[in-house]
């Protein structure tokens, strides 16, 4: 695999714009020699950035535009007034027409998923796109979905989610099976609302592409019970803020205790490192970057308050998006549902090729 691959960046997105963008954009090019970026934007303010930025400047092309979609823009005001003009919009346009491999945005996750949605379209066989996130947990890490594309789900939706979070896995994780669960109130069968148990059957019975495990709860998620933990975005939403509320939290209480009194401060010096491993393992940046799946492209959104280095770790996880072929991985877990019939036309090529 020597040829480049191209991520286009809105480079306007986030709390602090271009100078986190093109800093972490750089970083990433550190670990990944073989990356290329379209940068999109104010043309004048990026090129300014970039004289700090040789390396980057090197292997960039900057494509100006007028239109900064603002953090608080409600996604339908974004899509009438970034529509064609702006910065996300014109990162995502780059991914449907082949100019670059993935997107990346710090920007609006409103109006960065009603633009994708609306521009990239979503996959054959796919009713509505979902938020991935990589969540750390006692066993390493795993994939949780939808964590805010949508809210409300039906059995048919969820099956959809496991197929696409298995897929993800299986590239991030480097897992031939990953293990996949619904979130639900219990582990029992008869537990739960009728879709979350009627999904549940149907990844039972049904021969899916999809290592099922069964229902898990709550606690499951940072107990690391399985590799793929699927629920609807309201609930998944929910989850991920309690979660970096807490570790955040969790933080502030070890901040505190460590430096009450003189023999904490002294016990911190001799426990030191298991407190930096602790710090590293809760650092919100080795995990940032959520995958909207279900779409006809790769589009990534960052933290919008993401420094430089969670940038460019949103920017490695598009990178090995691509890189593995996440899409034609989908694509290829969602054929086996289809009837008979299609999935005979659909793997008609493919057959026809690898028999010349």
């Amino acid at each position: 695999m020597t040829a480049s691959v191209r991520i286009a960046l809105d480079a306007m997105g986030g709390d602090h714009g271009p100078e986190t963008v093109l800093a972490g954009a750089e970083i990433a090019l550190g670990q990944h020699p073989d990356l290329s970026f379209l940068l999109y934007g104010d043309s004048e303010r990026l090129a300014e950035v970039l004289t700090a930025h040789p390396k980057l400047a090197a292997v960039s092309t900057v494509v100006h535009t007028d239109v900064v979609v603002g953090m608080d823009d409600k996604p339908s005001q974004a899509l009438r007034r970034g529509r064609y003009k702006s910065s996300m919009w014109c990162s995502i346009d780059a991914v449907k027409h082949k100019k670059a491999d993935a997107t990346v945005s710090a920007g609006n996750t409103g109006a960065l998923m009603a633009m994708a949605n609306f521009n990239l379209r979503t996959m054959a066989g796919i009713s509505r796109p979902a938020i991935a996130a990589i969540w750390p947990t006692l066993r390493g890490e795993s994939v949780v979905l939808d964590v805010g594309a949508s809210i409300g789900y039906t059995s048919k939706s969820l099956v959809e989610m496991a197929i696409m979070g298995s897929a993800m896995a299986h590239v991030v994780f480097d897992i031939e099976a990953p293990t996949v669960g619904l979130l639900n109130i219990g582990v029992e069968e008869i537990k739960g609302v009728e879709e979350v148990r009627e999904a549940g059957r149907i990844l039972r019975e049904e021969h899916l592409p999809v290592n099922y495990h069964g229902f898990v709860e709550g606690n499951d998620i940072g107990a690391g019970t399985v590799d793929v933990v699927v629920t609807e975005g309201f609930s998944g939403n929910i989850a991920l803020k309690t979660a970096e509320g807490t570790a955040k939290q969790l933080a502030s209480y070890l901040r505190a205790a460590m430096g009450r009194t003189m023999r904490s401060r002294i016990g911190y010096l001799f426990a030191r490192d298991a407190f930096r491993i602790l710090k590293e393992k809760m650092d919100p940046r080795r995990s940032n970057g959520g995958v909207f799946l279900g779409l006809n492209g790769i589009v990534i959104k960052s933290h919008g308050g993401a420094d430089a280095e969670s940038f460019a770790a949103a920017v490695d996880l598009a990178y090995d998006m691509v890189r593995h072929q996440l899409l034609a991985r989908i694509e290829a877990s969602l054929v086996s549902r289809r009837p008979p019939e299609q999935v005979a036309n659909a793997l008609q090529p493919a057959g026809a090729e690898g028999q010349s």
